[in-house]
């Protein structure tokens, strides 16, 4: 008697691919580093709050004001998660500034934007500082990683094929290290993961003091 037809029962999600955190950003670079170093995660999608994005208050520092944005992201994340009954997992939230002179070079606005601060790279060392913060149990972890970049002598010609890319848009200082720019970048001194957006280094001693092991 021929058999009936065989039925297959979707897998359950694995332990290991279930999430273990919330990533607090949209970012696809700290989306693939997680992966890299086996973290599993959830995006969530914080909505961002009214007003201008990210604000600079007057006289802070560009190093006070890159911790401040990534410990505000990440209590953001946990309001939202608390607001919307959400399972209860460690959430990372980050932020990733270039700065240059003391000043907070951000995402360029528009291709003038960019332009004028690629010419300000040009040539010259700057720092990446990307902070990092776990909220887990009610704790705030939160590290900092320090990077030197210096970029090589940019001709106007370079700025312009570059920014016909598109790349420069959306990342901080107007380049971004893992793209095309690679090919700008005469010295890197410290975290080249820094750079791109998540310091795994950093981020996996604060996932230990979350409880979070690595694989």
């Amino acid at each position: 008697m021929p058999s009936g037809p065989t039925v297959t029962k979707p897998h359950a999600e694995s332990a290991r691919d279930a999430p273990r955190i919330y990533l607090a950003s949209a970012s696809p670079r700290r989306r693939e580093l997680l992966t890299q170093i086996g973290v599993a995660h959830r995006v969530l999608a914080v909505p961002a709050p009214p007003g201008e994005d990210e604000p600079r208050h007057a006289g802070e520092a560009a190093e006070i004001y890159v911790r401040r944005t990534a410990r505000e992201k990440a209590e953001r994340g946990v309001r939202y998660l608390r607001d919307q009954a959400l399972p209860a997992l460690p959430l990372l939230a980050a932020d990733t500034t270039v700065i240059l002179d003391g000043d907070v070079l951000g995402k360029p606005a528009d291709r003038a934007d960019a332009i004028d601060i690629l010419r300000r790279l040009s040539g010259r060392a700057h720092q990446v500082h990307t902070a990092v913060v776990v909220a887990a149990a009610g704790a705030l972890h939160e590290a900092v990683s320090v990077t030197e970049v210096r970029l090589r002598a940019l001709s106007q010609q370079d700025i312009e094929r570059y920014c016909d890319s598109g790349e420069p848009f959306g990342k901080a200082g107007a380049y971004g290290i893992q793209g095309l720019a690679g090919v700008f970048v005469a010295h890197i001194a410290g975290s080249y993961t820094g750079v791109m957006g998540l310091p795994v280094f950093e981020t996996a001693e604060l996932l230990g003091r979350a409880g979070i092991a690595l694989p």
